[in-house]
């Protein structure tokens, strides 16, 4: 099958040996200055997966696919997928390994090529079958990580999650010896959507990727997600930059931000207005990738025509946002800050040392510092997770502990008292109830068209 004519403009393609670079591809748009935006869009219906693939591609100019894999195949169950197929029934993914290699090839057929590379997203602590399959279709970009793709989704036990993890990640660097340049992406910065503050989802993405560093990737992606105050944001976007610096050499790496992945505003208007908030985020504080969301989000899962319109949504915010940031004669730079002025790279910084200096073995030291509590998700129930920790949202809208458990960051700022019940609530509402009260309320609101995000507060007022 041939690929219909396309309308977005295409830039240089960057090809390692007879196949595209998913990093290098990146890079290209970044040096043009167009940010790269993408979905999170996965079907099981092998027409619908490709329609969407081909509606992806044309949506902005500066945009990659997405393969985003089923529940069951997460997890190992492709009894279970092959049934649910057989008997006609949705999945809420791309069931890749359950479906034969011809039709994914079928669904691929010039959809994907150098212009267009597809990313297979899956959220799985046993990702070997899937990464099997995906080098087996000629893909070669991914993402997840030993302790982001296992705290949050279940009970593997960490230990378990390390190991399949050095197994995968030891694959897909062999895939060097054939041309390809395989791609990793840390899901590491977006542990359980929020509530966690930035300096230990910054730690957590800089670890995983020197794990996949050590384990022979040379193309990696460090992954942040947006949280409740754009000052905050924009020092943990810096200071993820200054560790990938300092942490990766000999490595191709770019930062990618994912568009707040907490709960999402309710409303058509708040849900675009958030959307454009984090396009202007990732251009102001030097992302190069954006994770979309789209206005269904809140309600149920989006149809392609909703991401596209995310899509479309984001890169028109973002050229906006690179024009402004033109004519700024007071912009702050992309470049990470002196130490002194990022408290989110000190706290980072300490943990990534701490956790470094346990084990010569990074996995080995994972293990060792979780069982310490010296990491610590706060709210997090699985049970290689100490729990002593929690988070609290202050009067300007910062995430930040109040209390830090066994972790080695020093004295931090206490909360009043212990975040009761309702606290939590109006946590995890935070984000959301401030786009849709906006909405209620405009004239409370500033104009949404873009403009430079350094020194804005980010707290209860509208932005």
């Amino acid at each position: 099958m041939t690929r219909a004519a396309t309308t977005r403009p295409r830039g240089p393609v960057a090809v390692h040996g007879s196949r595209a670079s998913f990093a290098r591809y990146v890079a290209d748009a970044e040096a043009r200055g167009a940010l790269v935006v993408q979905p999170r869009m996965g079907f099981s219906d092998p027409a619908l997966m490709r329609a969407g693939l081909r509606a992806t591609r044309d949506a902005a100019e500066a945009v990659v696919g997405t393969l985003t894999i089923d529940s069951y195949t997460r997890v190992g169950d492709e009894l279970s997928a092959v049934r649910a197929l057989n008997e006609d029934h949705s999945l809420n993914g791309y069931p890749i390994s359950s479906l034969s290699p011809h039709t994914s090839r079928w669904v691929l057929d010039g959809v994907r090529d150098p212009s267009f590379p597809v990313q297979v997203r899956h959220g799985s602590a046993r990702p070997q079958r899937i990464v099997a399959a995906l080098a087996a279709l000629g893909l070669d970009a991914t993402e997840g990580g030993p302790v982001s793709y296992c705290l949050p989704y279940g009970r593997t036990p960490l230990a378990d999650s390390v190991r399949n993890w050095q197994q995968a990640c030891e694959f897909l660097a062999s895939l060097r010896a054939t041309g390809a340049e395989p791609h990793l992406e840390t899901f590491g910065g977006c542990m359980l959507g929020q509530l966690c503050p930035p300096g230990l989802l910054v730690a957590l993405s800089a670890l995983e990727a020197v794990f996949f560093h050590r384990a022979g990737l040379r193309s990696i992606s460090l992954s942040y997600a947006q949280q409740t105050n754009s000052e905050q944001d924009v020092h943990a976007i810096h200071a993820l930059r200054r560790l990938a610096a300092e942490l990766l050499p000999d490595t191709e790496w770019h930062i990618v931000l994912y568009t707040y992945m907490g709960l999402y505003p309710r409303s058509r208007e708040g849900a675009l207005e958030l959307l454009e908030r984090s396009a202007e985020l990732a251009v102001e504080a030097g992302a190069a990738r954006l994770i979309v969301k789209t206005v269904a989000e809140a309600h149920r899962i989006p149809t392609v025509a909703e991401n596209v319109e995310a899509l479309r949504v984001a890169s028109a915010a973002a050229r906006d946002a690179h024009r402004t940031a033109a004519r700024s004669t007071h912009r702050t730079s992309a470049g990470a800050p002196p130490v002194s002025d990022n408290p989110v790279y000190a706290e980072a910084r300490a943990l990534i040392d701490a956790v470094l200096g346990l084990d010569a073995d990074l996995g080995r030291a994972l293990l060792t510092a979780f069982a310490r509590g010296y990491l610590d998700v706060p709210y997090c129930l699985h049970p290689d997770n100490a729990g002593r920790t929690r988070s609290y949202i202050d009067d300007s809208g910062r995430l930040t502990w109040s209390e830090i458990g066994s972790m080695p960051i020093g004295p931090v700022a206490r909360s009043s008292g212990r975040l009761t019940a309702r606290g939590l609530f109006d946590a995890l509402s935070f984000v959301q109830s401030r786009h849709d009260n906006h909405v209620l309320a405009p004239t409370a609101a500033p104009p949404r068209r873009p403009r430079p995000l350094a020194g804005l507060s980010g707290g209860t007022s509208r932005r």
